[in-house]
């Protein structure tokens, strides 16, 4: 056998080789996460915009921009929100964690804004846990509209799923919008 050849065998026995251990350990890391479970859940997102203790606080807009009731999304203003996330849709009822991040006004012909947001969970069964969501969110859409679960932390490790988003109310002083969330991760 040629010495090139020889090399070409060698080579492709490194490459078979290096093959074989990345897979073996992406099965082993899966394994290790432990199986997949769907998990199904329900809180209202509970927005205060105005007020005395506003739970959304706008920290950046355009130049030259005016916001009034007309127009009080225009395109490229920026909102950062900690919101209170209840068990039931009485204003009274029981705080089950907080919704924290961005919603970034992004159309420029239809209200639209991109929301960044982790919603962690402060008592319960997933007490210490979080979902993170990314997605576009059609704001104006108030009977039904999609978020995109991407990632979560504790219980929720290696989420992915989607929040069916549907808001109950919507005035200057507070937004109460219920979520039901389905999520698939590892326990």
């Amino acid at each position: 056998m040629s010495n090139e050849r020889m090399n070409n065998v060698i080579i492709l026995h490194l490459l078979l080789l290096f093959v074989l251990t990345i897979v073996s350990q992406a099965s082993h890391a899966h394994y290790s996460l432990g199986k997949e479970k769907v998990t199904h859940f329900h809180f209202f997102f509970r927005e205060r915009p105005s007020g005395d203790h506003p739970t959304t606080v706008l920290v950046a807009k355009p130049k030259d921009t005016i916001m009034n009731a007309s127009n009080p999304l225009p395109f490229g203003a920026v909102y950062v929100l900690d919101v209170p996330l209840t068990e039931g849709l009485d204003p009274n009822s029981k705080v089950v964690g907080q919704a924290q991040g961005l919603a970034v006004s992004v159309g420029q012909d239809k209200l639209m804004v991109a929301f960044m947001v982790d919603c962690g969970f402060t008592s319960g069964e997933f007490n210490g846990s979080s979902i993170s969501a990314f997605s576009r969110n059609p704001i104006l859409e108030t009977n039904h509209r999609e978020i995109a679960i991407v990632g979560g932390r504790g219980k929720f490790r290696m989420a992915r799923g989607f929040a069916e988003l549907h808001t109950v109310t919507a005035t200057a002083n507070v937004v109460v919008v219920e979520y039901n969330v389905t999520i698939f991760h590892y326990e």
